[in-house]
């Protein structure tokens, strides 16, 4: 058959290819075998028959808040109500500050206590398993807050309970505690792939529901409140709670029913002891072979200073397709509080980006009403689309040209959807004598380890902005931080009491209202008394906190869990800092000794009852997450591609320039089919 050259072939079709090629629809098809197992996407329902794809049916958390730690058990129940046997796989977020120490499986009448394993041996181990028809766990650390947990040889009928255990710290901000739930793992942006940014990580291509539907996995919690003093204004910003009162100091808060899932957004509770003040204290435990303590000092009180020198604030603000609708309108409300809020003798700038980035000012600008106006315009003007590049948004910033006489912060807003946590914290450390930096997450489910990492990097203070409501408190937040005295150059030291391997190392200038809280060991009898001292803005300021005798507590492990877990995150900073895997032995043996999850150790745990006999014939189900509250589809697509292509999409929107080359190419397209009807 007579083919035409391609000089002379249709020019739409032509045209049509062109279109496609900017979408990015054919790129996408034809690396689809590739980016299926790099990209997040829509989860199809009934896509093998027989194969129950939501094997998870349940996670029933159970909190014990005693002082300013808390226990927490986590159970997730998976039942196979399909016809064949499965491997589920399911991917879920957890504290920042967790320090996992725990798994038991229950199958049955048969309990299976998990084991802590170098990671490569645990996956051996586990694989070994799966092959011979054993039922077995693996809980591994892909995120310090982001998990997987995989159970093989999940047997039509089967129930299986997997418990996790964990041990976190609560500090209070501005006097409020505040303990934090996450429930569900954003959409992570990959970086798209040849480029630097992009990382072949698996866990990353977990799918997604489609937008407004919550799953079919219930989601229950109990919070039990427990302190030496009253406990007042126990409330949740995130959902409706109930509480009942079991003592005069002891608080027991549930779900309330009737609100729908809660498994789509953080779950937040704030409470208040009955002391205004926040006090300083140790507490001490005692073990069989080594001994903890936790110090922790209030700083002064906070007092507006009588003079300020000028200060420069630069804003760096993902508009991002996963930052479409809610959280882009928030950060709209957010950025005027803040901006608006600038007095003339300080200067700033905006810088935004996804895929791209754009500036306000190659140099930033003194904050008249003009100039403020100008940049809520350009702020105003964003819909939220194209990728989440994060990294050349944050080296733009850093290399812009900074006034000596001036005091500079920056403030980086994004819901952190990203992969590139390690390299966006070396990033800040290496650029420390350049600014202080401030992180705003936005949104219902936001990366804490991204906007809590970049803060402690930065030397500066994380915030995470909810709602629109919630932004104006945030701002206002910030604002009385920046503009307070802060304790510069503080120091700890005990006097009568023999202390070593203190974590951290070196203190940060302290921020109003924020304790220091310094971990570490002991040995000898325990007696002396903590000395802090430091620069206030008054002058020299200096606090002693006797240490009693009588309140060690014997055998009690939260101590030693959270003091390895702060040594773990210590060697991981200095890792990341360095580059390479210097700190990766350490690390692996802390992890072994203390019985602790980290990025190299992993929980197993096996029955040895060898149950299916064709493990060969199991399916692998990778349990889809619910999207967070207020994040849209375009977070990874359009929910009407995910369906029509059996669930892969376009990882991210087109950037607003390539709209315009669309548009472009459609007008060229009408034109040309306009001219040929006519003929």
């Amino acid at each position: 058959m007579y083919r035409p050259p391609l000089s002379s072939r249709s020019p739409g079709r032509w045209l049509l290819a062109l279109f496609l090629v900017l979408c990015g629809v054919a790129p996408c098809l034809a690396e689809e075998a590739a980016e299926r197992g790099e990209s997040p996407y829509f989860a199809v329902d009934n896509a093998e028959p027989g194969v129950d794809g939501l094997p998870l049916k349940s996670t029933r958390v159970e909190v014990q808040v005693l002082g300013v730690i808390a226990d927490v058990k986590v159970i997730q129940q998976y039942r196979n109500e399909g016809s064949r046997a499965l491997e589920a796989r399911y991917v879920f977020p957890g504290s920042t500050r967790a320090a996992v120490h725990g798994m038991t499986v229950r199958l049955g009448d048969r309990e299976l206590h998990a084991q802590i394993r170098e990671k490569q041996s645990a996956q051996r181990e586990y694989q070994e398993a799966k092959s011979a028809g054993k039922t077995a766990a693996l809980l591994e650390q892909e995120r310090p807050n982001v998990f997987q947990m995989s159970v093989a040889n999940i047997l039509p009928g089967d129930v299986v309970d997997v418990e996790l255990r964990y041990t976190e710290l609560l500090l209070p901000t501005d006097g409020t505690y505040h303990f934090v739930f996450p429930t569900v793992v954003g959409p992570r942006y990959n970086g798209a792939p040849g480029q630097p940014s992009h990382k072949a990580e698996p866990w990353v291509s977990t799918s997604h529901l489609a937008e407004g539907d919550p799953g079919r996995s219930t989601f229950s919690l109990q919070v039990d409140l427990q302190s030496p003093t009253a406990i007042d204004e126990v409330v949740s910003r995130t959902h409706r709670i109930a509480r009942q009162a079991i003592a005069p100091r002891h608080t027991r808060v549930t779900l309330e029913e009737g609100q729908g899932p809660g498994n789509d957004r953080d779950f937040i509770l704030d409470y208040r002891l009955g002391s205004e003040v926040f006090e300083s204290g140790v507490l001490l435990s005692r073990g069989a072979e080594e001994n903890f303590f936790l110090a922790m000092v209030a700083p002064p009180a906070a007092v507006k200073a009588s003079s300020i020198v000028p200060r420069e604030y630069i804003f760096v603000v993902d508009i991002s397709g996963s930052m479409h609708g809610f959280p882009l309108d928030t950060t709209k409300v957010l950025l005027r509080r803040l901006i608006g809020g600038l007095r003339p003798v300080d200067s700033f700038n905006v810088l935004l980006f996804s895929g791209s980035s754009s500036l306000l000012a190659p140099q930033s600008q003194p904050a008249t009403k003009a100039n403020i106006e100008q940049a809520l315009t350009m702020l105003d003007t964003q819909m939220g689309s194209g990728g989440t590049e994060l990294l050349p948004a944050l080296r733009q910033a850093l290399a812009m040209p900074a006034d000596a006489e001036r005091s500079r912060s920056f403030v980086v807003v994004t819901d952190g959807y990203v992969t590139v946590e390690t390299e966006a914290f070396e990033l800040v450390r290496n650029n420390l004598g350049k600014a202080n930096l401030f992180a705003f997450g936005i949104g219902s489910s936001v990366n804490r380890e991204l906007i809590e990492g970049l803060a402690r990097a930065g030397q500066g203070e994380p915030f995470v902005v909810l709602d629109d409501s919630s932004a104006q408190a945030e701002a206002e937040r910030l604002r009385r931080m920046i503009d307070s005295p802060v304790l510069v150059h503080p120091k700890l030291s005990f006097s009568g009491l023999e202390t070593y391997d203190v974590e951290p190392l070196a203190l940060p200038d302290l921020f109003a209202q924020r304790p220091l809280v310094v971990f570490g060991k002991w040995r000898g009898e325990p007696r002396g008394v903590l000395q802090a001292e430091g620069i206030a803005a008054s002058g020299p300021w200096r606090s002693e906190v006797p240490i009693e005798a009588g309140k060690v507590l014997d055998g009690d492990q939260a101590l030693t869990h959270l003091w390895a877990r702060h040594r773990i995150a210590s060697l991981m900073d200095q890792e990341a800092l360095e580059g390479g895997f210097g700190y990766s032995q350490q690390i692996l043996d802390l992890g072994l000794k203390y019985s602790l999850l980290t990025p190299y150790t992993s929980f197993i745990a096996v029955d040895q009852v060898v149950r299916n006999p064709d493990p060969a014939g199991s399916a692998t189900v990778k349990q889809p997450l619910p999207l967070p509250q207020g994040v849209s589809a375009q977070a990874i697509g359009t929910a009407e591609a995910g369906s029509a292509t059996g669930g892969i999409l376009v990882p991210s929107t087109p950037e607003p320039a390539t709209w315009a080359m669309l548009a472009l190419a459609l007008l060229g397209m009408g034109w040309v089919t306009r001219r040929q009807v006519r003929r």
